[in-house]
């Protein structure tokens, strides 16, 4: 009885802590800026997580290419970029097979989308 108890308890701990918190959410809690832009904060983000694939021509099987701002700003209004990133769109979440971005980088690319899609 006392190796079921343990069992159940190791069990227990170890689904408690299964997250899909990246380790960037737990330990860099930098702030949004005050004014997000497509060249200043989300093409590097963009560049950095999407672009393997994304490309152009696109490759792996996304057919959205994201080299540009207006690509970019395209999949924002009209291909709910930003719900695949949090994993709600249709298709799942993205990047495809990757884990989910950190939420400070989902967080400037949902600001970025309050202040207007700006570029510069």
């Amino acid at each position: 009885m006392k190796y079921k108890i343990l069992i159940f308890t190791l069990s227990t701990i170890s689904f408690y802590n299964c997250a899909n918190d990246s380790e960037d959410d737990l330990t860099n809690p930098n702030p949004i800026p005050t004014v997000v832009t497509y060249n200043a904060h989300v093409k590097s983000i963009i560049n950095t997580n999407c672009t393997s694939c994304h490309s152009d021509p696109a490759v792996n099987g996304a057919n959205v290419p994201l080299t540009t701002y207006t690509q970019v700003k395209s999949a924002v209004q009209n291909n709910n970029l930003i719900s695949k990133i949090n994993g709600n769109g249709p298709g799942g979440l993205m990047p495809l097979g990757g884990p989910k971005l950190p939420e400070n980088l989902i967080d400037v690319i949902e600001k970025w989308e309050t202040d207007g899609l700006k570029e510069n």
